[in-house]
């Protein structure tokens, strides 16, 4: 898409919906198999907080992934997130519906994703973006690959990139950073 950097701060300032895939952008894109064949998946705890930092600024968050699991459910759910939409494979029209029924219009919404299955949604996503390691043919058509892959920090890094887009990144940290002399 050959989008500058100032021209994906200006789509991430419009997001209301953040979207986020699992395989391979919450998780490393491994997919490990216990003796029982169950699926495990590693999570990294900055994407975790990075969500919860998004959610508290006031922005809606999802996941919308091709495969089912009940990890990641958990996961979901741990983290506060309200829409979690697995074993989607049309995501086109998951994403389409989603937006409809939070009446969140697609300029407003956020996708990050990593594969093909992926592009019906950041090609229709007012703000879309994508990992290092993410195919080839999804990284060129992104307005923002970040720096960290895929289960290492990356959807941290997109939360934090639309905190600062929308100048809410200072208000986010603030009770992090709040000394009392009671403290000391």
């Amino acid at each position: 898409m050959a989008t500058t950097i100032e021209q994906a701060r200006a789509k991430a300032a419009r997001v209301r919906l953040m979207i986020f895939d699992v395989d391979g952008i919450l998780t490393d894109g491994s997919l490990h198999f216990n003796a029982d064949g169950e699926v495990m998946k590693t999570f990294n705890v900055l994407d975790g907080q990075g969500i919860k930092l998004l959610q508290n600024a006031g922005i809606a968050t999802a996941i919308i992934s091709a495969r089912k699991s009940a990890i990641v459910s958990k996961r979901g759910s741990d983290l506060g997130i309200p829409h979690i939409l697995q074993g989607i494979h049309d995501k086109k029209s998951a994403f389409i519906q989603l937006s409809k029924d939070l009446h969140i219009a697609h300029e407003e919404c956020g996708f990050i994703g990593d594969d093909v299955i992926d592009l019906p949604i950041l090609l229709r996503a007012g703000f879309s973006a994508s990992v290092p390691n993410g195919h080839i043919e999804v990284r060129s058509r992104v307005d923002y690959v970040t720096q960290a892959s895929g289960g290492r920090g990356a959807a941290r890094e997109v939360c934090d990139f639309i905190l600062h887009a929308q100048n809410k990144y200072a208000l986010a940290l603030a009770p992090f950073l709040e000394v009392s002399n009671d403290d000391r």
